[in-house]
């Protein structure tokens, strides 16, 4: 066995904020949907329960597989699916089940629809419906499309509606270009995760 897969072991028996916590981490269709494997993984690692959401873009850059991989959990992917684990309508049941949603990266398309309260796929279905939850999101895009006065509009009012952001970060972008609209890195998101899961915590207490 492998000193790194022994540490994964190690961090895997001990306790953390996120141990027995239910996070459902949704996948939009930003190229830095890869980035968020290795989130989803640092979730598992650190104890949390994950179950993710993938739009029909995201699936597009990148497989259901790898996650159902890191995560030993189901993926979804569409609101007509059902699983042994989820009998109900899916979208209803996640909500339910979810102490935490995180979406990563959350793209201009997914940040719109929130806004506009669109739900025409299980993500947006599901973030409309789960308001009452603790909700995280990523931004991912091009600089041009986060400086786009739609798009800040958009951003103000998901803001009022309680949802809290991370990033985007200024860097390298999928364009070639440097400039603002970089998803901020899955450390620092999951650093972000464990202060909102020390609040639920606490308030349990």
């Amino acid at each position: 066995m492998t000193s790194r897969k022994i540490v994964e072991l190690v961090m895997a028996r001990k306790k953390t904020n996120l141990s027995d916590l239910n996070i459902l981490l949704g996948v939009s269709g930003g190229v830095a949907a890869y980035k968020s494997v290795y989130l989803a993984s640092k979730l598992t690692t650190a104890g949390a329960r994950v179950n993710t959401v993938m739009t029909e873009n995201a699936c597009r850059l990148i497989g259901p597989k790898s996650f159902e991989a890191v995560t030993n959990s189901a993926v979804f992917t569409t609101l007509w699916s059902r699983t042994e684990e989820f009998r109900q309508p899916s979208h209803i049941k996640l909500v339910d089940w979810a102490d935490i949603v995180v979406v990563a990266p959350a793209t201009a398309n997914i940040i719109g629809k929130i806004a506009s309260g669109i739900c025409d796929e299980i993500l947006s279905t599901i973030l409309c419906a789960s308001w009452t939850k603790p909700r995280l999101l990523a931004p991912a895009m091009n600089e041009n499309m986060w400086n786009n006065p739609a798009v800040q509009r958009n951003i103000k009012a998901i803001k009022d509606m309680g949802f809290e952001l991370i990033g985007p970060e200024t860097g390298p972008l999928a364009c070639g270009k440097e400039g603002i609209g970089r998803m901020s890195e899955p450390q620092d998101i999951l650093k972000r995760i464990e202060k909102i899961a020390s609040e639920i915590k606490r308030k349990k207490k």
